[in-house]
């Protein structure tokens, strides 16, 4: 079982960029497709980004097209979110989860798991 962990969260103005890390456990990491997702206050979970388990795919929300780019290293059993030109709708709880053997372009939330615990974005206006 994969187990995950996110870090890199924090607050910053908008315009601004942070990066997302996300360590995993379990030799099958390097397997597995992983997303990112957030989940704003009062909101549902809703995706971000996915890649495959090769780096080669990648697959965005609308939202975040061409201002975030997810990313991962195997040797590191680390999957990454840069975001750039950050915006107060940004804010949310972001978490990473694997995909398991899933095609990238699936975004259901359900279709994930396991999660991990999340890391807090908050952009200011």
């Amino acid at each position: 079982q994969v187990q995950l962990v996110e870090s890199g969260g924090g607050l910053v103005q908008a315009g601004g960029s942070l990066r997302l890390s996300c360590a995993a456990s379990g030799r099958t990491f390097s397997s597995f497709t992983m997303g990112w997702f957030r989940q704003a206050p009062g909101k549902e979970r809703e995706f971000v980004a996915a890649i495959s388990w090769s780096g080669g795919s990648k697959y965005y929300a609308d939202a975040v097209t061409d201002r975030f780019t997810i990313s991962r290293d195997n040797a590191k059993n680390s999957v990454y979110l840069q975001m750039n030109s950050l915006k107060p709708e940004d804010t949310a709880v972001y978490y990473c989860a694997s995909g398991g053997r899933l095609p990238i372009g699936v975004t259901a939330p359900g279709r994930y798991d396991p999660w991990g615990q999340g890391t807090q974005v908050t952009v200011s206006s």
